[in-house]
């Protein structure tokens, strides 16, 4: 009784924590991290500093940058600590193999969220759905557009890497045992976009349809990481669908209005299309850019790699200590969540 009950909770092939415990405590650290370095920030008084530094008409993106700064560091080094105590995990392969074809990648969704952007601020302008009413290039070098595009590296960064690098990779391989490998990655790119859209959820002017595209929206980005097993593609993706659609486009970002844009743009068709006060992500022109998306990457990895499908690595891990991890381990059902 008192093995089996072990074996509900430690992998002793692996020598770690089951999968669901790995994320619970993870979880844990990141709130652990959160909590002290949010004192830490309201101790030195950085937010009214930057404040300080950027004018009070950049308030809000101080507060925001802050903000993301805890929440990034605060993920960054909780999946750090339990990639290497409670995973048995190195950092890099979270997705993070920085070789040469990484940063080609990396490039590629850079200038793929460029282009959806462009695609839906275009198409939007011609159909009368958009009307520009303003162009102030001169934003593009201003303190608030720095801070903009800080902002959304950061956002990008650390969304990929608890979203797609650690909640995906530890739901698959959690899986495997049971429902095989390529279901273990359908169920585990569900469960991962259904969490990223679900913490849109709480955004101002959010809804179940913008719930819904939002979700869309991490299964566009999670295809990268699964063709791939690198967070390449979908960090320069997020990086670039935020900042065009924010920054340069003045579109709403996930609810969230942005004051330092380079073209202000006024919305004035049918909600269903545009989003409406939530942004384009929750419009079919968002989803129609989400589809375009899905298959540039898959042509993408396609041209690059010669073939298509589930990189092995997502749910074969190559354990710290020890050899790499059978895929499937269905003769011994003691193992089999991984």
């Amino acid at each position: 009784m008192v093995d089996s009950l072990v074996g509900l909770v430690w992998n002793r092939t692996e020598r770690r924590l089951r999968a669901p415990l790995r994320v619970v405590a993870t979880l844990l650290l990141v709130g652990v991290f959160v909590l002290g370095l949010g004192l830490l920030v309201g101790v030195l008084g950085l937010a009214p500093l930057l404040v300080s530094l950027l004018g009070a008409s950049a308030g809000s993106l101080a507060t925001g940058l802050v903000g993301s700064l805890v929440a990034g560091i605060a993920i960054l080094l909780a999946v750090a600590v339990a990639g290497r105590i409670v995973d048995r995990r190195w950092f890099d392969d979270f997705g993070f193999h920085l070789d040469r074809s990484w940063w080609v990648d990396l490039g590629f969704g850079l200038g793929l969220g460029v282009g959806l952007m462009t695609f839906v601020f275009v198409t939007g302008v011609a159909a009368g759905w958009f009307r520009v009413t303003n162009v102030a290039v001169g934003n593009v070098v201003s303190g608030g557009f720095v801070t903009l595009v800080v902002l959304f590296l950061l956002v990008g960064l650390y969304e990929e890497l608890f979203a797609r690098g650690y909640l995906l990779t530890n739901v698959a391989e959690g899986l495997t045992g049971y429902v095989g490998e390529r279901g273990a990655v359908a169920l585990s790119v569900l469960f991962s976009s259904s969490v990223f859209g679900v913490l849109h959820a709480s955004n101002p002017n959010a809804s179940l349809l913008s719930t819904v595209t939002i979700t869309l929206a991490g299964v566009m980005l999670a295809l990268g990481y699964v063709l791939t097993d690198e967070l390449a593609i979908p960090i320069g993706l997020h990086v670039t669908w935020n900042l065009f659609q924010g920054g340069v486009y003045g579109f709403p970002v996930s609810g969230l209005g942005v004051e330092t844009t380079v073209v202000a743009t006024r919305e004035q068709g049918p909600d269903l299309v545009t989003g409406g006060s939530f942004g384009p992500e929750a419009g079919l022109l968002g989803v129609a850019a989400m589809v375009l998306g899905t298959v540039a990457i898959v042509a993408w990895v396609r041209w690059r790699r010669g073939d298509v499908g589930i990189h092995p690595g997502l749910t074969t891990p190559e354990l710290r200590m020890g050899e790499p991890s059978e895929a499937s381990e269905a003769s011994e059902p003691s193992n089999r969540t991984n």
